[in-house]
């Protein structure tokens, strides 16, 4: 067995590659499982807040990992527990009938077998391909549709696209109408479908340099310099920052995780958030025909955000003067590796924060903006991702995600259209879909009890209280069950949540509140009785409040993998526990409706969607007054 790992600084810090060999060797020793068996998931089996609070330097820390583990190729999980200082495994428990996300493993599988099978091989050659090499293959998850196909079995769904030469984007040319399914577990074809020859799109959808030359000139160079360094510190993975306090790690399905969010405005570290990240994301297809109908892809709990991040590059992802955070993950054989520059932290402008001019005196005085980024960027197939946390100067905390990549495509015969989709590009179309993201955040509004009142402005009928017909009121009211919290946004009322400490007050003399503001954002558009909408039933509305309790970490449920529904959020809120009194997890469903358009192709230039935390009574005052003003002719 492998050595003890070295001791801890603190319960929050990621795990170790030390702590993964440990605990793989713990779980392997107990003869329980065969040699063949894989590994979905090594992480950090995560304290409670109490553990947390309770934590002093130089403390013990009982550090334990979790293992999700494959036995086998069938549908089950074994979910255990190690604590890794005594290489001990303390909690084993089999879960029969779920899948993990999709194993790299399974995938590659796929591709081999299919590659082998008599056929998609000849469905290839009905469609002139007669290269093996030339053909990329897409295992898809499969969502679940009771077919009896996938019983007993982790399987996947297969797309093909035609690269005339390795550094064509295949994207540009789908193999239309040619569909298989595959046991990836066990590397067996179980169906092949043939709907009918499309022709291929005849443009290559080059996005290289190469591809566009001659590039546009002009752009002289814009640098980044900060000659006396930057204003953050970090110590192993707690990030400080003008007030801001933060602990940040990476997840191999969420991806970038927050841990103990605070502000220090001189009076020591107030808490805001526990835990921040986005827990789920669902992206639903719109085209209802065989080739496509079934495509919806859950990038946390099939793909995994975190196993699919990159390794960044200054100048390139990440401009300024930055400090980067590897990430260390377990490979499905259980063996640690490590990303390098997986995240992303730095300092930029963003304009004024505050200005105003004495047009008696004519004195000036303006302050300037700036932000604390932390980021990561995961590619999950043919889409990237990128999540960036900012936090500025006035206390506030906002979350951008920026959308960009390649469409899912399909072909059309020449001079065709679709219902479902946009024509980006001679016979080639992209289907209308959804990019829905549930960011789980883990309240803890200046203490640990916090509730949650909604906010909307309404207008006031005309009468004797409102003479002018111009009165506006504000209407709060305080939701205090599960049920009652299941809300949506409403851009015309400028509806907000308030994450409210009823037993704090400020210097006014009341609560204490953070407020979360939405951007536009749909959600859901599937019916309810689909596949999708009862698999992603967190996706039909934009706010969820449950108690605190350990074990709801997923909205989606733990293992939405083929799942038939009726996990996760929608379970736990049937029981419409009590808001009240009691430790709060708000999880807010954002994204974007996506109507492709030509420009959107070869690839996709950003598109955002996000929300803010704005401190509502959270301070007595504007907290960055006591900003410096700008060196030089500003003050």
């Amino acid at each position: 067995m492998a050595d003890p790992p070295a001791p801890t600084a603190h319960p929050l810090d990621p795990v170790t590659a030390e702590e993964i060999r440990v605990a793989v060797d713990a779980v392997r020793a107990g003869g329980r499982l065969p040699d063949t068996a894989l590994f979905s998931t090594i992480t950090l089996d995560e304290p409670d807040r109490r553990q947390v609070a309770d934590h002093r330097p130089g403390d013990p820390v009982d550090r334990r990992v979790r293992l999700v583990v494959v036995p086998g190729p069938g549908a089950a999980v074994v979910e255990a527990v190690v604590a890794v200082g005594r290489g001990e495994v303390v909690e084993w428990t089999v879960r029969d009938g779920v899948r993990p996300a999709l194993l790299l493993d399974d995938a590659y599988r796929c591709i081999l077998a299919l590659r082998e099978d008599p056929a998609w091989r000849a469905a290839l050659l009905r469609r002139g391909v007669t290269d093996m090499d030339q053909v990329q293959i897409d295992p898809w998850p499969t969502g679940h549709f009771d077919n009896p196909l996938e019983e007993g079995r982790r399987i996947a769904r297969c797309l093909a696209y035609f690269r005339e030469h390795p550094s064509d984007n295949g994207y540009a040319r789908p193999l239309e109408g040619l569909l298989a399914t595959v046991d990836g577990a066990r590397g067996e074809v179980l169906d092949v479908v043939d709907l009918g020859v499309v022709p291929l799109p005849p443009g290559r959808g080059g996005y290289r340099p190469e591809d566009h030359a001659p590039l546009r000139d002009g752009l002289r160079p814009l640098e980044i310099a900060q000659p006396e360094g930057v204003s953050f510190a970090l110590e192993g993975n707690l990030l400080s920052w003008q007030g801001w306090s933060l602990r940040v790690s990476m997840d191999p399905l969420e991806g970038l995780v927050l841990h103990t969010v605070g502000y220090d405005d001189g009076g020591g570290v107030r808490p805001v958030l526990f835990r921040a990240s986005v827990s789920e994301m669902v992206v639903p297809y719109g085209d209802p025909g065989p080739m496509h109908g079934w495509k919806n892809a859950f990038d946390c709990g099939e793909w995994g955000l975190g196993r699919m991040t990159n390794s960044l590059t200054l100048g390139c992802d990440c401009l300024g003067v930055i400090t980067y955070l590897d990430a260390t993950f377990a490979s499905e054989h259980g063996t640690p590796y490590v990303v390098e520059n997986a995240v992303c932290i730095h300092e930029e402008d963003v304009g004024i924060l505050w200005k105003h001019q004495d047009l008696q005196t004519g004195h000036t005085e303006v302050r300037r903006s700036r932000r604390l980024v932390v980021s990561a960027i995961a590619t999950v197939g043919n889409y990237e991702y990128g999540f960036y946390w900012y936090f500025y100067l006035d206390g506030t905390i906002q979350l951008e995600v920026k959308l960009t990549g390649i469409l899912s495509t399909q072909a059309l015969p020449e001079g065709g259209t679709t219902p479902w989709g946009a024509v980006i590009a001679p016979g080639l179309a992209a289907p209308f879909h959804q990019h829905l993201f549930c960011a789980r955040l883990d309240l803890s509004v200046d203490g640990p009890v916090n509730e949650v009142h909604e906010v909307s402005f309404e207008p006031v009928p005309s009468g004797p209280d409102n003479p002018w017909g111009n009165a506006m009121g504000q209407r709060s009211v305080r939701l205090d069950t599960e049920q009652a919290a299941r809300r949506d946004v409403d851009p015309a009322r400028s509806r907000h949540w308030r994450f409210v400490n009823p037993e704090r007050t400020n210097g006014l003399g009341r609560p204490v509140a953070y407020k979360l503001v939405p951007g536009p954002t749909p959600t859901l558009l599937a019916q309810p009785d689909s596949s999708v909408g009862r698999r992603a039933g967190f996706a039909r509305h934009n706010l969820w409040v449950t108690p605190a309790t350990p074990g709801e970490r997923r909205p989606a449920g733990d293992y939405p993998n083929q799942h038939p529904g009726g996990d996760g959020l929608p379970a736990w809120t049937a029981a419409d526990r009590s808001l009240v009194g009691t430790e709060l997890v708000a999880w807010h469903t954002f994204g974007v409706t996506h109507s492709p358009r030509p420009e959107d192709w070869p690839v996709m230039p950003v598109e955002t969607c996000g929300f803010h935390l704005v401190a509502a009574g959270f301070f007595d005052r504007n907290p960055a007054l006591d900003l410096p003003p700008p060196p030089g002719h500003c003050h």
